[in-house]
């Protein structure tokens, strides 16, 4: 057996493999970039209004005479007569300021009597209320960096720039296959030596956690040739995972049929519990967890492993990982880390009642993964330990 932390890293060291895709923008929310942009032209890219009101030369303008209103400009709609001395034109926010304008007075600071206006404020300075040309940004300003996580504020940035297309990096194609013969689906009849398969569903809503849907999902039988069969079927994923049957039982074929189907073998077994058993091998370029079949085993490993071959691909941050104090003492074995189903508050975390890898009642309530280190045996009430938050 390898200690958690030596299947970290060799599962880390198989992870090379990163896929880039095209998308549309407006398909791209929630991605990461994954090349640099620059920004094709000034924005904004004319002299715009911030404010509905009027704009006029404030050179030509002597600080107290009125102002004739010499037409309109609009968002969209712009204003194309010359602007002479002593004239103003109405103008609405978002509107492209006309030749000659350089100052908007607000609306609400004009006096208006027919067809002219008094200026009221006396604060008024030249270049008042407008947004000038290349103030958010120049043309060839780089506007976002590979490596962003696209949010709707990046979305909307960019469809300002008439982007309707960009690159990002792609979510793997994660296919699953539950192995046992035990297993009966969601509303067949439950009978004596049977159980309802629930692996397959917990692992559907943690990767909907990440944003991504399994592209397969088998259920297959404990016989070899059945499992090499789906393996076969499967091998075309990025990342595959297969649970159960994959300790040393009678059984247990799994391991075998991973080796019959050219899948290199990286490590079978870890020194932790839940979830000792644990594989991880490669087949080309597609990376393969089995997991035990144990609920509570399936879901430990897949957030502490699986969630980092993932993270490969997508580059984004999922889950923290953070130190809390515990509220009571525990005692273990050295020789294994435990991995231990907890509940957080007010800045503390609780072990939770019911550890066994079958219980999932425990696991319901758990908004994190408590890490008890390997050698260590004693814990005692504000000792920190390690927690990844799974909420």
């Amino acid at each position: 057996m390898i200690s958690v932390q030596e299947a970290r890293n060799l599962i880390a060291g198989c992870c090379k493999a990163r896929k880039i895709k095209e998308t549309s923008l407006q398909s791209a929310g929630g991605y990461v970039l994954a090349e640099n942009l620059c920004a094709p032209f000034d924005s904004p890219h004319f002299n715009q209004s911030a404010m509905d009101g009027y704009a006029f030369s404030y050179e030509d303008w002597d600080g107290k005479s009125e102002l004739e209103i010499a037409g309109e400009a609009q968002a969209g709609n712009n204003f194309y007569g010359v602007l002479s001395p002593g004239t103003a034109i109405r103008i609405f926010t978002g509107a492209e300021l006309p030749p000659g304008a350089d100052t908007i007075v607000i609306q609400e600071n004009v006096e208006k009597t027919e067809n002219r206006i008094i200026i009221k404020d006396k604060k008024l300075v030249k270049g008042s209320n407008i947004r000038l040309r290349g103030s958010q940004t120049k043309k060839g300003d780089e506007i976002l960096k590979e490596g962003h996580l696209l949010t709707p504020a990046s979305v909307s940035f960019l469809a300002g720039f008439g982007l309707n297309s960009l690159k990002i990096f792609a979510n793997p194609a994660v296919h699953i296959i539950a192995t046992g013969k035990e297993l009966i689906k969601p509303g067949d009849t439950l009978t004596s030596g049977k159980i309802f398969e629930s692996n397959s569903h917990g692992l559907q809503a943690a990767l909907k956690q990440l944003d991504i849907s399994p592209t397969a999902i088998e259920i297959t039988d404990d016989e070899e040739e059945k499992i090499m069969n789906a393996i076969q079927r499967n091998l075309d994923a990025d990342i595959l995972i297969l649970t159960g049957g994959v300790s040393v039982g009678d059984y247990d074929f799994v391991a075998t049929a991973l080796e019959k189907c050219c899948v290199q073998k990286v490590f079978h077994k870890v020194k932790q519990k839940p979830g000792k058993p644990f594989y991880f091998g490669i087949h080309n370029q597609t990376l393969v967890f089995a997991l035990p079949g144990n609920p509570a085993s399936v879901l430990t490993c897949f957030y502490e492993y699986v969630v980092d071959a993932i993270i490969s691909f997508t580059t984004k941050k999922y889950f923290k990982r953070i130190q809390m104090p515990l509220t009571t003492e525990y005692s273990k074995k050295a020789g294994l880390t435990f991995f231990l189903k907890g509940k957080t508050a007010s800045g503390t975390v609780s072990i939770l009642e019911g550890q066994e890898s079958y219980k999932m009642n425990s696991f319901a309530m758990a908004d994190c993964i408590i890490e008890l280190e390997e050698e260590k045996t004693e814990f005692k009430k504000s000792d920190i330990v390690n927690v990844l938050m799974i909420d």
